[in-house]
């Protein structure tokens, strides 16, 4: 049987002029650069035969990340017409969601109410396991059920799925060494990035990874 194919995109870049570590609130949405990002990266999709032949696009609910999934939308339902084909529609997936931070609300930086005052930098004790919110496990978890449901789902298709830094970092970290845990400072996972995981469709088991970088350029 064919494999199946999930490519994870993360969201362009926040409009967030107060530097705010905005989580899961509510009304953050992609700056002018974050919808540029979301279009080069939907221009490399759109563009490229294999990716262009995705079925299903998903999302996590946030604003940023449907904002994201919709600009890749836009451009591979013009070659989905162009082909006589029927258009997609996007799915949110409440699994999706960017990590529960205790932290939400403060700002980066200094000053009142921000991030590294005393009181805040107690909790931030081990950067491979946070203690200030959902863990790494529980993240890599809910994404991992995701993926197993659509891997079978979506036997021998490819399927696109918009989501956050963490969650995809905590889950191809997972499956890469066996455990979720991580220094957040290495990730490899930039703004409108794609990581490509294949699988296959009868096991589950993860085939390959492969990761690009479309809106590195993006000013």
């Amino acid at each position: 049987m064919p494999a199946t194919t999930i490519h994870f995109v993360r969201h362009g870049k926040v409009e967030n002029p107060d530097q705010l570590l905005y989580e899961r609130l509510p009304g953050f949405h992609l700056s002018g650069s974050g919808v540029r990002m979301a279009q080069a990266t939907a221009r490399y999709i759109a563009q490229d035969p294999q990716l262009s032949a995705v079925t299903a696009v998903y999302s996590s609910p946030l604003e940023r990340t449907r904002e994201t999934a919709g600009e890749i939308l836009t451009q591979l339902n013009d070659r989905r017409a162009q082909r006589g084909q029927e258009p997609l529609r996007l799915v949110t997936d409440d699994r999706l969601i960017e990590a529960r931070n205790e932290f939400r609300g403060t700002r980066i930086g200094h000053g009142d109410g921000a991030l590294w005052k005393h009181h805040n930098l107690k909790l931030v004790s081990n950067l491979w396991k946070p203690s200030w919110g959902e863990s790494y496990a529980q993240i890599a978890q809910r994404m991992g059920d995701f993926a197993d449901e659509k891997v079978r789902q979506y036997a021998g298709q490819q399927i696109i799925v918009v989501s956050h830094e963490s969650p995809i970092w905590s889950y191809r970290h997972l499956l890469e060494t066996g455990r979720p845990e991580h220094n957040m400072l290495m990730r490899h996972t930039a703004l409108a990035s794609v990581t490509s995981i294949t699988y296959d469709p009868e096991t589950g088991k993860m085939l390959s990874i492969a990761y690009a970088d479309p809106a590195a350029n993006v000013e």
